[in-house]
C-alpha cells in the first residue's frame, strides 16, 4: 500500500481520503505506527479532508505501537479539528491509555465518551478498568465496574477477570472473593 501511495505521488495523481484512509490502516495492520503518523500529517499538508475513519486508523496504530500520549493526542485533537468522534475512536483511545500505564487518561476519555452520549459498551469499560488493574488502581477499577452494570452493559468474564485482577493486586481479598462469586452467580 505504501509503495502504491509513492507511485501515485511520482505519477501526479490526486490523492482522496480514501487512498489516505487504506493506507493509514495498512500501517496500523502492519504495526508502523510512525508511518501512519507521517501519512496523518502529510493529509493535512496536501489538503486532504481527515474524517473519523483516518483518525481512528491513526489512533488505532498508535495504540497498537504502545503510544498511549500519541493516540490520545490525536483524538483531542478531532474536537479541534472538527470531527466528530464515535466509538472506535474512543475505544481505541481507552485500549492506548490502558497499554501505556495511563488510568487517569482512561477514565478522563469514558467520561468525556459519556458527555459526547457515544454509546458504551463492554469494550469501553474493559480497556478503563484494564488501566486501572495495571496501576493498581483497584478502587476506581471497581468503581468503573459498578458503573457498567448500572447502564445496564453485560459483563463477561474477560471483565470480571480484569476486575478480579486489579482488586488482587490491590491486595483486596473481599472485593476478590465478592467479584468471584458474583461471576459464578452469572455463569
Amino acid at each position: 500500500a505504501l509503495q502504491l501511495l509513492d507511485i501515485m505521488a511520482n505519477c501526479a495523481v490526486a490523492f482522496s481520503t480514501i487512498i489516505f484512509s487504506a493506507a493509514i490502516s495498512a500501517c496500523e495492520k502492519g504495526g508502523r505506527w510512525e508511518k501512519a503518523l507521517q501519512l496523518f500529517t502529510t493529509m493535512a499538508e496536501t489538503r486532504v479532508q481527515v474524517d473519523t475513519v483516518i483518525f481512528g486508523a491513526a489512533i488505532s496504530a498508535c495504540e497498537k505501537g504502545g503510544k498511549s500520549e500519541e493516540a490520545a493526542q490525536l483524538f483531542w485533537r478531532m474536537a479541534q479539528d472538527s470531527v466528530e468522534s464515535n466509538a472506535v475512536t474512543f475505544n481505541a483511545a481507552i485500549s492506548a491509555c490502558a497499554k501505556g500505564g495511563n488510568w487517569e487518561g482512561a477514565v478522563q476519555l469514558l467520561s468525556a465518551m459519556t458527555r459526547s452520549e457515544v454509546e458504551l459498551d463492554v469494550t469501553t469499560f474493559s480497556a478503563a478498568i484494564s488501566a486501572c488493574e495495571r496501576c493498581v488502581e483497584w478502587q476506581k477499577a471497581l468503581m468503573l465496574f459498578t458503573a457498567m452494570t448500572q447502564v445496564s452493559i453485560e459483563s463477561n468474564s474477560l471483565i470480571f477477570n480484569v476486575a478480579i485482577n486489579a482488586c488482587d493486586k490491590g491486595n483486596a481479598c473481599k472485593h476478590v472473593l465478592h467479584l468471584f462469586g458474583v461471576m459464578t452467580q452469572n455463569n
